[in-house]
């Protein structure tokens, strides 16, 4: 167990490339040949903070390659516009992704960076007739301009809400449509698939993410792993975080090192039945 205590302490990722993508994953870089499982997500998959994500708990209970493309604050856009991650999971025996939420994603209301899905990069003719009052150009991340919506107008922000959630879905269908291999999807999070998110846009990475939505792509893959992390487990997983303490904050934003654990033991149980 590593302590936060430590206060210089913090974890090498051996960051690596992949084919032509542009992105930096977690290393370090293996080899795409022969009988591997290809990970897609975000910031857990990536495992940030974490020793041991659970792309590598799978690895060791499973004894075959499980391929870490985690992408930090990723939504379903980043792995929709990579040839190279489209390729490799493709090749692989089995392709897992980690479930975003909906507001990394570009839509008809603004759009986001194809790497960086975070980023927001621009709003829409569209968006700015629908908050006149609002100055674009002041955000530089989505959550953000997405927060001050919701505060400014519910009314309005539920149009904003209904074409993310449509976006989310249409996008989440392209991808699986286009990953030849079996597909299981993970549900990550500290609320179950039924539970309404009830802390709105400053909830966790599946915000506006809900059961009807996770329904509408569920006839399109092999499974849907549904893993709720319990606040004792959230509490006890950070106790297990690696990070300088000027990372405390971002380091309490995350699942934690439990979270891990159950992830890898649900996947691995679900691809064994």
């Amino acid at each position: 167990m590593a302590y936060q205590s430590l206060g210089d302490t913090s974890l090498e990722y051996y960051p690596c490339r992949y084919g032509a993508s542009k992105i930096l994953f977690r290393g370090p870089q293996r080899t795409l040949e022969g009988d591997y499982i290809a990970v897609l997500g975000g910031s857990e998959t990536y495992g940030k903070f974490v020793q041991h994500p659970y792309p590598d708990l799978m690895e060791g209970l499973l004894g075959k390659p499980v391929i870490n493309f985690g992408c930090m604050n990723a939504g379903v856009d980043v792995f929709s516009h990579e040839q190279t991650l489209l390729d490799a999971c493709n090749n692989a025996a089995l392709t897992v992704f980690q479930m975003p939420g909906a507001l990394n994603l570009s839509n008809r209301f603004y759009a986001v960076h194809p790497r960086r899905n975070d980023r927001f990069l621009r709003a829409s003719n569209l968006l700015k007739t629908i908050y006149r009052e609002v100055d674009f150009t002041e955000f530089n991340f989505t959550r953000h301009m997405l927060k001050t919506l919701q505060d400014l107008s519910k009314e309005k922000f539920a149009i904003v809400e209904m074409e993310l959630k449509e976006a989310w879905v249409g996008r989440m269908k392209s991808l699986v449509a286009r990953i030849e291999s079996p597909m299981v999807l993970l549900w990550l999070s500290e609320r179950s698939i039924a539970d309404p998110n009830t802390h709105g846009i400053l909830g966790d990475d599946l915000v506006l993410v809900d059961e009807d939505m996770v329904n509408e792509v569920r006839p399109f893959v092999q499974d849907v792993v549904e893993v709720v992390v319990s606040p004792d487990d959230i509490q006890l997983g950070r106790e297990e975080l690696v990070y300088p303490e000027m990372d405390k904050a971002a380091a309490n934003a995350m699942l934690g090192a439990v979270a891990h654990d159950l992830a890898a033991d649900a996947l691995v149980n679900s691809l064994r039945v």
